[in-house]
């Protein structure tokens, strides 16, 4: 048993061209790392890359019994995850001296600290003419087959904040049996049940240890909200339900944009893979979930999340991406939400589908009149009892304090707003809190005016009393006229839905935007 045991070492020290020792890690030292390996590399003692894996990194760690114990971490056991479908290599934590030993041997292609990436409709389809039984399938290209039946066939893997399965948009009523190709699974954890998937949510995973190294310390802690697919944030059912959501009739928002919501390809499968957590969504995270989702068997991946664009090689998401696409699997990602600036754009890869945001030909026009008469077109979805064709009061800061001009919790004076509309300057603070504020202060509406960095996006909310969102140069108007005029007025009314806007589409003023050079 010795001689067999100090050869597993040997052989596992002679891979990374030397056996080194280090001193008891100090926990605040240590980091995840995603190593990117060569695949064929592997000595023919191992059975299993895992077990490589495994043992290149025993021979790097020495750290003591003390030093664990004071961590709460097994330090057999540094090795995070293993890769074997979306990419060769591992995830562990390592110090930085681990790190480089593992970069100096030849085995190793490349060895990169984790990356935290970020989290980047009822009339869409008709708009931009989808089918509503079979998405953009051609029924002339089916070759013989069913169209509904092929279109049923097709799995889509989403990598988000997980899924909230009760969601009416994953109904399964009418669906076929799940196709016998399909190897995921529904994992059990906190508030989630297997029970809970079906013929339309067949599968539903987590991958949390890259959350656990970021947020529990240097070592694997507790992490800090309830391990299991439930959706705690809402983007990933949203963006599921987007992808291959069901039919949901008389669907709206508060009585705007009423209609039958349902998602671009009714018929498909979705899995879910909670990737993202409260603190980001950690790359090792990521690739595990591709990882996974590559051998569970899913026809496209779609992950509406991204960082800053980097090289191709030191960018996991591309490398996932780019095996996925040598198995004939479409990957799907987002542009980002960084525009309308230059170069802004994340997921640049070739062998990635990069989607951006554009306008529906469907508006929620707000008005403004104020006491010149002058009249400027906003958004909004306020849908609470209006305020009347009788002008009140309109109250804006002339610039000795920044804080009220963004209506910043705590920074209105309630003598001097009450009873009467507030613009304030979008920005810093959430864009529904500015109108709370507001209401809290005895302000009865509100004008948020972009600034020079928002420009003329405009994004229509649900807010607690009437409000109306306008433009950068729309704002400005209305901010000299509030600061000019001894007695400023305002009168607020709101359109409704409003279908067959022009020009439209258009690419949205937040969507990123290249060059990506």
């Amino acid at each position: 048993m010795a001689p067999s045991f100090f050869l597993l070492l040997f052989l596992a020290g002679s891979l990374l061209s030397q056996c080194l020792s280090f001193s008891a890690a100090e926990p605040n030292n240590v980091k995840t790392y995603i190593v990117h390996m060569k695949h064929h590399d592997k000595p023919s003692s191992f059975a299993t890359h895992h077990d490589w894996y495994a043992a290149s990194l025993r021979s790097l760690t020495t750290s003591t019994t003390e030093a664990d114990d004071r961590a709460g971490h097994d330090s057999s056991s540094p090795l995070l995850y293993t890769y074997t479908d979306a990419y060769h290599g591992f995830a562990a934590s390592l110090t930085p001296d681990q790190a480089e030993s593992l970069r100096r041997s030849d085995s190793v292609l490349g060895v990169y600290e984790d990356t935290v990436y970020s989290l980047h409709t009822t009339r869409t389809p008709e708009f931009l003419g989808i089918s509503k039984d079979l998405g953009l399938w051609d029924p002339r290209s089916d070759q013989g087959q069913n169209p509904v039946r092929a279109a049923g066939d097709v799995i889509i893997g989403v990598l988000d904040t997980g899924v909230w399965p009760e969601s009416k948009s994953f109904d399964d009523t009418g669906m076929a049996a799940i196709p016998a190709r399909w190897r995921g699974e529904c994992e059990a954890g906190p508030d989630f049940s297997p029970k809970l998937c079906n013929r339309k949510l067949i599968g539903a995973r987590y991958f949390s240890k890259g959350y656990h190294m970021a947020t529990g310390g240097s070592f694997l802690k507790k992490p800090k909200e309830a391990e299991s697919p439930r959706d705690q944030d809402g983007h990933g059912t949203h963006t599921a339900s987007t992808a291959a959501g069901s039919l949901v009739a008389n669907a709206s928002l508060l009585g705007y944009a009423s209609g039958t919501a349902r998602g671009m390809a009714t018929h498909a499968r979705v899995a879910s893979y909670k990737v993202c957590w409260k603190t980001g969504c950690f790359g090792s995270d990521i690739l595990a979930g591709m990882d996974r989702a590559i051998a569970d068997g899913v026809d496209v991946l779609s992950m509406s999340l991204g960082g800053g664009s980097a090289q191709y090689y030191r960018d996991t998401i591309a490398i996932g991406a780019f095996t996925a696409m040598e198995r004939g699997i479409l990957v799907s990602c987002s542009a980002g939400n960084s525009g309308p600036a230059r170069a802004s754009l994340a997921n640049v890869a070739p062998w990635i589908m990069t989607v951006g945001a554009g306008t529906l030909d469907r508006d929620f026009p707000a008005y403004v009149v104020l006491g010149d008469k002058s009249r400027f077109t906003g958004v909004s979805l306020y849908s609470g009892p209006g305020m009347g064709d009788k002008a009140v009061g309109l109250v804006y800061s002339k610039g000795s304090n920044s804080s009220s001009n963004l209506c910043l919790p705590g920074s209105l004076d309630h003598d001097q707003v009450k009873g009467k509309v507030v613009l304030c300057d979008r920005g810093v603070n959430a864009r529904v809190e500015k109108g709370a504020v507001v209401r809290d202060a005895g302000g009865v509406g509100m004008i948020m005016a972009n600034l020079a960095a928002n420009g003329e996006e405009l994004v229509a909310d649900s807010h607690l009393l009437p409000a109306v969102a306008v433009g950068w140069k729309m704002g400005d108007q209305i901010r000299k006229y509030a600061t000019s005029n001894p007695n400023p007025t305002a009168v607020l009314s709101f359109g409704g839905t409003v279908l067959n806007v022009r020009p439209s589409p258009v690419v949205a003023a937040f969507s990123s935007r290249g060059p990506n050079l």
